[in-house]
């Protein structure tokens, strides 16, 4: 595994928002179409104390190469746009007008169509939120979730004849352990209504978390099976580096391996992290010792592109071939 030395994408490379102080750009999904690689990244902008900031919006970065991206001159995505597009097929009295903010984009490219997944805060509860669009200006509603409920990736393509997803939701009481949250996964036959909701992996089953795990990039498909990414956290009890006081969370990235026929079922897993915060500008930033992976390109000559976001502040890359990746998986009997 290669990593690149220096963030793929900064907040110095963002052409809005240059007047607001202590901006981030991170938890960035990304796709390859028709030779272009398009990355929707999450802009966090104007820190303002403790763990705030005044605004977030959606931007688009553009690359040739996947390595060197220029931005967009506009957002695509803000809480504004979304209130808007979406006022005619909610009730008044909640959605979309309590929608606060958008955020943590994934893309997946079905059938020639682009679907991204979102989560949106709202007073009552985080919701995830599942939308088509064909020009990166008009958004179409094809799902929102109840609370609490993010991270949600899609697979690229139906399996045994229905749409899959991986999401986590977040129960605080049923859990009965603060932040012990797992990966699941549900089913739909159009993007709307979904269930057959299914446990997929549990947090005490990594090795490397001793808290919440979670679904990071859409999987890639494999002859072995579904190759997925999961974001992990290790609490520890020192004070990491990081804008706010009294951050004492290490975000690791991994692998594991879905059956094919049956992407509920963990067939195989990584037993250490397959990216670590180690560079500069993984250990350093809003929230140091982060990791978090949102987007995997599979390459025709077998190089994997995974991108993530680095300490909640920068966009990071790192490559690897495809055999590579699945040779650190561990069978699951």
């Amino acid at each position: 595994m290669k990593k690149h030395p220096t963030p793929v994408l900064t907040a110095e490379q963002v052409p809005y928002n240059q007047d607001k102080p202590r901006s981030c750009v991170f938890n960035a999904g990304v796709a390859k179409i028709d030779g272009e690689y398009l990355m929707v990244f999450r802009n966090d902008y104007e820190y303002l104390k403790r763990t705030l900031f005044s605004g977030t919006n959606l931007g688009i970065a553009r690359s040739q190469d996947g390595i060197n991206w220029s931005v967009d001159p506009e957002p695509i995505i803000t809480a504004d746009i979304i209130r808007e597009q979406w006022a005619h097929i909610f009730p008044e009295r909640f959605m979309p007008s309590e929608i606060r903010r958008v955020y943590d984009p994934r893309i997946t490219v079905f059938d020639g169509k682009i679907i991204l997944c979102l989560a949106m805060d709202t007073p009552h509860g985080v919701v995830g939120a599942i939308a088509s669009t064909t020009d990166w200006k008009n958004y179409e509603c094809l799902s929102i979730s109840t609370p609490d409920n993010r991270n949600m990736v899609l697979f690229p393509e139906k399996v045994n004849g229905q749409f899959l997803r991986l999401e986590r939701p977040f129960p605080i009481y049923g859990r009965g352990k603060p932040e012990a949250f797992e990966i699941w996964s549900s089913k739909s036959n159009d993007l709307r209504y979904w269930g057959d909701t299914r446990l997929v992996l549990a947090s005490e089953e990594v090795p490397y978390s001793n808290s919440k795990i979670g679904p990071a990039a859409p999987p890639i498909k494999t002859e072995k099976g579904w190759l997925c990414t999961i974001h992990a956290v290790e609490k520890v009890e020192e004070e990491l580096n990081s804008w706010h006081d009294n951050w004492k969370k290490i975000y690791h990235g991994g692998l594991i391996l879905l059956d094919l026929e049956d992407p509920t079922k963990v067939i195989g897993l990584a037993k250490e992290p397959l990216i670590r915060p180690e560079l500069k500008h993984e250990i350093e930033g809003f929230r140091g010792s982060v990791i978090f992976p949102c987007g995997m390109i599979l390459e025709d000559n077998n190089e994997v592109k995974i991108y993530y976001g680095s300490a909640d502040t920068c966009v990071g890359l790192v490559t690897a071939s495809l055999e590579e990746l699945l040779d650190t998986i561990e069978p699951i009997n």
